[in-house]
């Protein structure tokens, strides 16, 4: 299977799936992960509500990672145990930029996978994810208001940079 099929919507098997699925899982781990420590270690007046509603996203995100092990359990595989690489950093801009490239690498992850899960007839599968992808963009609005930036144009998983924040600059959050 070449990567073109993947991206076209043709259908894929069900452990081509799983495998794709345990990547996502993978990734809400990290998610998880970057939540936690982001909410606790952001200091100071500009960030205690960004810090709040960061840690209201790692209970989203633990959500998420349930709602993908079940549907790599319905489909016959184990789900992965082990999170994607969590970037870290002292400066606090940078980590809401990381968290909000991860969140917009999910967006269009997800976008392919709902595709994948019709072509393959499982209408069940692309619904939870759905309803997770509105999540994630909740997020992404978060975070890019957090930076006091526009919210980034659609795009697939694994393509381009994020914009300049203003947030760098010496401006405050809009939050």
């Amino acid at each position: 299977m070449t990567k073109e099929n993947i991206t076209t919507g043709t259908t894929i098997t069900r452990e081509q799936m799983v495998r794709l699925l345990n990547e996502d899982l993978a990734g809400e781990y990290q998610a998880i992960i970057a939540y936690t420590v982001y909410s606790q270690v952001l200091k100071g007046a500009a960030y205690t509500d960004i810090a709040r509603e960061l840690e209201a996203h790692a209970g989203e995100e633990l959500a998420h990672a349930i709602k993908i092990a079940k549907q790599i359990d319905y489909l016959g595989g184990m789900p992965c145990v082990t999170p994607k690489n969590v970037k870290t950093s002292n400066d606090p801009v940078e980590m809401l930029r990381a968290d909000l490239e991860n969140e917009r690498n999910t967006v269009g992850r997800y976008r392919e996978r709902i595709r994948q899960a019709e072509a393959m007839g499982e209408f069940a599968l692309s619904e939870t994810l759905r309803e997770i992808i509105v999540q994630e963009q909740a997020h992404e609005i978060d975070l890019s208001a957090a930076l006091g930036i526009n919210v980034p144009p659609a795009k697939e998983a694994g393509n381009g940079r994020l914009g300049r924040s203003h947030l760098g600059n010496g401006h405050a959050s809009r939050r």
